[in-house]
């Protein structure tokens, strides 16, 4: 994962970038143009989630996990909304498509004001079983992400990553 972001990306931005990160970063992504010194923090931010949580799907038993206080609500909002979707291995057009969007869409916004930062960005793997890499990453709503990891917990899918680094400890 070390080649997605560097790690003087906060020190490019200088003290006062980096003193303003945390204000900036509690603001929906909606709340900016196009500012390049955002769009690093942004990444920065999703970049770290996606470690952090590569790192713990790696460490703990996935199906143990509980990603957030509404798990069984939006695993059973996922499921009874995407029956089929193939959770293992994605591509873009299964959340980007014209068409995904219109599903997309009504699903997340019924988590407005439940799930903390449900519309923020954050990174998500394409397949399940490989690491986060430029190739297998897509960015997507955080309750994307919920919806999607807490299914590959509960379903097993996570598992592959669980097992390859837990035998090699």
């Amino acid at each position: 994962m070390g080649d997605m972001a560097s790690d003087n990306g906060l020190a490019a931005l200088g003290a006062e970038g980096a003193a303003a990160a945390a204000h900036a970063l509690s603001l929906p992504a909606e709340a900016y143009g196009n500012d390049p010194r955002l769009e690093v923090m942004w990444a920065m931010k999703a970049y770290n989630h996606a470690e952090v949580y590569f790192n713990l799907i790696s460490s703990v038993d996935p199906k143990f996990l509980k990603l957030t206080k509404m798990d069984d609500k939006i695993y059973s909002s996922f499921r009874e909304t995407f029956k089929d979707l193939d959770i293992k291995l994605l591509n873009a057009d299964d959340l980007k498509s014209e068409k995904a969007k219109e599903t997309w869409r009504p699903f997340c916004n019924q988590f407005e004001g439940l799930v903390e930062d449900f519309n923020y960005g954050t990174l998500l793997r394409l397949d399940c079983e490989k690491d986060y890499t430029e190739e297998n990453t897509i960015f997507a709503t955080r309750v994307q992400f919920f919806a999607i990891e807490i299914a590959r917990n509960r379903e097993g899918y996570n598992n592959v990553v669980f097992k390859s680094k837990s035998s090699k400890s």
